[in-house]
């Protein structure tokens, strides 16, 4: 049965899309100077030898974006979804020593969510655990922020967010809160083995019966002129001193 398609934007995310084996690409709608510049920047790759492409005004592909208004940068493409493995046969197959994944509870903005996945593959975290009810997996807003991060992660979305923590935790997985409560600095702790980075909303924070499920809780030191910060920088913080640590 052939899956549903839905729509990317922005050059980014459309070439990643491209250039990775698994993501299958119906279809591009581009502007002739968007490929023009495509073709000149990847002269190896000739990035359109297998995939329909058509050539469209920017106010066609204004139209396609729809409500978003995401800025298209006169690239578009028709995709699938990635195939998805799901978290336990991950966890069976994964065999390093230092495997680091971020847990997103009610994190639902897909700017938020795009700027988390394009740090995240920045610095080496190996996946990322989303609630499958809120994930919003086909906004073109989530796309263009990730800037093509999408196709170097693996997203496991889950029912239960608690039932996937505590499943990790029985394979030896640490459970790192990152709340305001907090009163540990989290450069102080050894991040190398295998580790959960928990985050909540931006308005909420993490769920105190989530709290529970956590083997610790930090906080991002800084001084008390700002009292937090965006929940994408704070992560990008967290994964990049993590980064730094075991590599």
């Amino acid at each position: 049965m052939k899956k549903t398609t839905f729509l990317i934007v922005g050059k980014h995310a459309v070439l990643e899309a491209l250039k990775n084996p698994s993501r299958r690409v119906e279809r591009v709608f581009l502007t002739e100077d968007a490929q023009k510049k495509i073709n000149r920047e990847n002269q190896n790759l000739n990035l359109f030898k297998k995939v329909n492409f058509f050539y469209k005004s920017r106010k066609e592909l204004d139209n396609l974006c729809g409500r978003d208004e995401t800025s298209h940068q006169g690239l578009v493409a028709e995709v699938e979804q990635l195939e998805e493995i799901t978290l336990k046969e991950f966890v069976a197959e994964n065999k390093k020593n230092n495997i680091n994944l971020i847990a997103l509870e009610d994190v639902t903005d897909p700017r938020n969510i795009g700027s988390i996945i394009r740090s995240a593959v920045a610095f080496n975290i190996d996946g990322l655990l989303v609630k499958e009810r809120s994930f919003p997996s086909k906004s073109k807003l989530l796309y263009k922020s990730a800037s093509g991060g999408t196709e170097h992660i693996k997203i496991f979305k889950v029912s239960n967010l608690n039932s996937a923590l505590k499943f990790l935790k029985g394979k030896d997985f640490w459970v790192s809160a990152f709340d305001v409560s907090a009163s540990k600095d989290f450069t102080k702790n050894n991040w190398r083995g295998k580790n959960v980075l928990l985050f909540g909303s931006e308005g909420y924070g993490i769920k105190a019966k989530t709290l529970e499920n956590s083997d610790f809780k930090f906080k991002v030191d800084m001084n008390h002129n700002i009292e937090s910060l965006n929940i994408s920088n704070t992560v990008s913080v967290v994964c990049h001193h993590i980064f730094n640590t075991i590599k």
